[in-house]
């Protein structure tokens, strides 16, 4: 086993909660454990009584179709070309304004 498949072994073994990490020093501040390892304890009981007081998250949109098929992908999809259309579209009006103010035409290099 090589030593990055070892690391990966303990930190898939870890419990909730757990968390190991390394640090390291300078030449003149040396530190002597770079290693550490340590748990966070939760309060189970705590923890689920002020979950019960938690509001759902509000669905700000719907990737369904009418007949309830998910329509993600076609959505992320529209989108993607929308906004590829408009910053085309912004471009080119850019251009056009460098094109026509005196000042900056200069800008532009027209290929032949």
């Amino acid at each position: 086993m090589s030593h990055q498949e070892c690391r990966l072994s303990l930190f898939s073994n870890l419990t909730q909660g757990m968390f190991v990490g390394a640090v390291s020093d300078n030449f003149d501040e040396r530190i002597e454990q770079k290693i550490f390892h340590a748990e966070i304890v939760v309060d189970v009981a705590k923890v689920s009584a002020e979950t019960k007081f938690y509001e759902p998250i509000p669905v700000i949109a719907e990737f369904t179709n009418n007949d309830g098929s998910d329509n993600l992908s076609e959505t992320i999809e529209a989108n993607y070309k929308r906004v590829k259309q408009e910053v085309l579209s912004l471009v080119d009006t850019e251009i056009e304004r460098i094109k026509a103010d005196p000042e900056l035409c200069h800008l532009i290099r027209e290929i032949t």
